[in-house]
């Protein structure tokens, strides 16, 4: 079961996440984008930490909230909205004192699916739902099966990581990278990174 506790624990933590990967993200978003998707990542997810601490919520569902207009307010291009989105709809899901495996699986395919409409993309265009979906479709095959919740996040870590590897062949169809054509051929998409990061995280300290 995720409880309250576990939760704000991992969206705490995403903070620290962020802070040591803000090099390598900006890195990445340097070759196909504004170079600026690291540092917008640790400054969302260092305010969700603050915002977390200086107003608790009461439960999973207002924690997911929160997380979601705080990133929406504090992080810029595109990651804000489509970050936000993810956690906004999860959170209409959430509403329990504590999520068993169905539940988190249930929550997760709904916040990948609003990125999926929000940003209007599809698997293959290059972007963070590279990496969302095959987790999301791997933690629903793995609830189906019965698997306990740390295996149903090590799958999805797993399918979130060769998700974000496949996006290095892959010509851009979305966002920035997109206006640079066969250029953005041979570079991992920054989205797909934090994705994967995300997920690991909660494979972490969630199980």
């Amino acid at each position: 079961m995720v409880s309250l506790e576990r939760l704000l624990a991992w969206l705490r933590t995403l903070a620290a996440v962020f802070a040591q990967a803000k090099g390598e993200l900006t890195d990445l978003d340097a070759a196909i984008g504004d170079a600026d998707h690291g540092i917008n990542m640790e400054r969302g997810f260092a305010a969700v930490a603050a915002e977390l601490e200086s107003n608790p919520p009461a439960d999973i569902a207002a924690a997911l909230k929160s997380t979601a207009m705080t990133l929406m307010r504090t992080v810029g291009g595109a990651a804000g909205p489509l970050y936000g989105t993810f956690f906004l709809r999860a959170a209409a899901c959430a509403e329990l004192r504590e999520l068993a495996p169905a539940d988190w699986a249930a929550a997760f395919s709904q916040g990948v699916e609003g990125v999926r409409q929000r940003g209007k993309a599809e698997p293959g265009d290059k972007t963070m739902l590279d990496a969302l979906l095959p987790a999301a479709v791997a933690m629903q095959e793995a609830q189906r099966e019965g698997c306990s919740l740390p295996e149903i996040l090590r799958r999805a870590e797993r399918a979130a990581a060769a998700g974000m590897a496949g996006t290095i062949p892959l010509l851009a169809r979305k966002g920035r990278a997109s206006y640079l054509g066969e250029r953005s051929v041979g570079h991992q998409d920054p989205g797909a990174t934090s994705a994967h990061l995300l997920i690991s995280a909660a494979a972490d300290l969630l199980a």
